[in-house]
This record gives structure tokens, sequence and C-alpha cells, in this order.
């Protein structure tokens, strides 16, 4: 696709857009955003690309010397004709998992909505991508960030050239539970949700999930609980396994007690290495039979196979701390 035939997409170039959550009709509370290619944010260069057998992980570069990074997932059958975009809705993150090199880096800035929707506009002109699912699980929590999120999510569903249904958008979180509330009072029910748990128990969970400090696992359980899903659909729970610390028989059977009675499918993600961490992945093995206590205690839940390792596009890979350095100096 030329540039040319890039899409008409107009968008506010006020930053300081504001969402007041706290208006009895949600709805009409968020601002309203129409299209036109006039805002440069949403058309940010190609900085750099890495390809790992068909996924790509793309940066671009942002104005103030930062870089945004996504990754172009293929999916569907053998032709992979179809792709999943993992977005970012910050530049670094402040909630400091140990296990994720986003992590690693703090907290930079909040992308806007522009800057989010871009990225999709970036797959699209410069890798030709065939964007069906969008992912809010690159940097950043989402719900640190939920207005301009909440804003790109409606950017995406309204878009009149390649519109994106809710049903096939997911925001990740690692747990902010008055940002699932705040998301819940909206309504969407065909909005994914998926929770980055990573452990059967609130002893683990807090020694590598600092936010377990202030939203436990009970009270985590009840936000889950409350957020609207569409008949038939669940709330995506994922789980990093990490060698001998989350990854055992018993930590396996404390989870799947954790979960009963909730509405979730659980996604079991090898650990992706980082450098300068001291964690490892465990083998197929215990994989295999980690899944399998889940599925016979009634738990749906599957294995996720890892795309863009070798590109550092997979999952808990994305970040450069080194922008992390460059914004003290």
């Amino acid at each position: 696709m030329r540039l040319a035939e890039r899409d008409r997409w107009r968008y506010p170039t006020d930053n300081k857009t504001h969402v007041n959550f706290q208006t009895a009709n949600l709805m009409t509370s968020l601002p309203q955003y129409s299209i036109s290619s006039s805002c440069p944010e949403a058309f940010l260069p190609v900085s750099r690309s890495q390809v790992d057998q068909g996924t790509i992980k793309f940066c671009q570069a942002t104005k103030d010397g930062f870089e945004i990074e996504s990754v172009i997932i293929p999916m569907g059958a053998e032709d992979h004709a179809w792709k999943t975009l993992c977005v970012s809705s910050q530049i670094g993150c402040a909630r400091g998992c140990t296990f994720c090199q986003t992590g690693r880096m703090g907290f930079i800035r909040n992308l806007t909505a522009n800057e989010i929707v871009g990225q999709a506009h970036a797959a699209r002109v410069r890798f030709g991508a065939q964007i069906r699912n969008v992912v809010f699980m690159g940097m950043g929590e989402p719900l640190d960030n939920l207005d301009h999120v909440v804003a790109a999510v409606r950017l995406f569903h309204e878009d009149r050239k390649h519109p994106v249904a809710r049903r096939r958008i997911t925001i990740s979180t690692v747990g902010k539970c008055a940002g699932i509330r705040r998301l819940s009072r909206l309504g969407w029910k065909r909005l994914g949700l998926a929770v980055s748990l990573n452990a059967p128990n609130d002893e683990i969970r807090s020694q590598i999930m600092p936010i377990n400090q202030t939203d436990p696992m009970d009270q985590l359980h009840e936000a889950i609980r409350s957020y609207p899903i569409r008949g038939g659909g669940h709330v995506l729970i994922e789980y990093v396994l990490l060698k001998e610390l989350n990854d055992q028989p018993d930590h396996a059977r404390e989870l799947a007690e954790y979960l009963k009675g909730l509405r979730t499918c659980v996604n079991l993600i090898p650990w992706n290495p980082c450098e300068g961490m001291a964690f490892e992945t465990p083998d197929e093995e215990t994989i295999d039979r980690f899944q399998q206590i889940l599925m016979e205690a009634g738990q749906l839940a599957f294995q996720r196979h890892t795309k863009g390792r070798n590109a550092m596009g997979a999952c808990g890979q994305l970040g450069n701390p080194a922008l992390r350095l460059a914004k003290k100096a």
C-alpha cells in the first residue's frame, strides 16, 4: 500500500484530553473522535524492525526521542493470512514485574490514543499486515493510561476503512482492580480482558509482581468476577511459568482452586529469557503436566506457542532499559 493510500484518520491533537469516568453516562462522556491524516502522531516513522519466523517486531521513533514497540504476530492456518497486532500503551512501565523487560525500564510516559492507533497504521502501510485482532499486551500497563486506551479502542472499532470489532480487541492488565472496575462500567461485554496472574497465591505473586501489595488476589478475584462477559466468553488468565517458582503440581492445583467459579481460560506462557534475569524456563514435560492438572480440575487451559523470541518480541521481552537512562540524562 502506498503512503498516498493511507487511511484518512482525524484525531484530536490535544494530548491533555481527559475522560471523566465519574459521570453517570460513561458512553457519552468519552471524547468524540473523527478521522484525518492531519495528526502527525498517527504516522510516526518506523525506525527499526526485526523478523523471527514471520513475527515482526517494529519500533516507531517519537518526536521526544523515545521508541514505541509493537509486534505483528502471524495467525490462522498454514497461510498465516491474518495477523494479530500487539500494541503498546506506554513507553516503559511503572509496575516493575521482575520477570519482564519492560518493567526494568521504569515508566517514561503514556502514549496518546493517536500513538496507539498509529501502530496499526504502521503495521498496515509499512509491512502490509492484515490486522484482524489487537491486543494491548505490549509495553506498559493499559489501565494506568485508561483514558487514551479507551479512546483508542473506539478508534479501532469505528474506523470506516479498517474496523476492528471490540470482540477482537483484548486489554491486558497486571491486575489493577480499580482499573478493571472502571473498564467494567463501560458495559462493553465484547471487549476482551486478560489478567496477568502468574502465581497461585499471594506469597509468590508478591515476590514477582509489586502490584500484589496493593491489589491482592482476593480483591483481584472479585474484580474479575464483576467484569461483564458476553455469553460463552471468558477472562483470559495469563500465567508465565517460571522454573521451580510457580510451575509445580501443587501450584497448578492451587491455581485451579483460586479460579473456581470464575469464567476464565488460563494461557500458560513459558518464560521468555531476558538478559540479566536469573529466571529459567520450565521444560516441556513440566508445562504439559501443569496444563493437565488444570484440565483435570475442570479449568480450561492452553499453552501459548512462543513467537518472536529471537527478535526480542515475545511476551515480556519488549522494552529498552537504555531509554530510561537517556531520560535521566
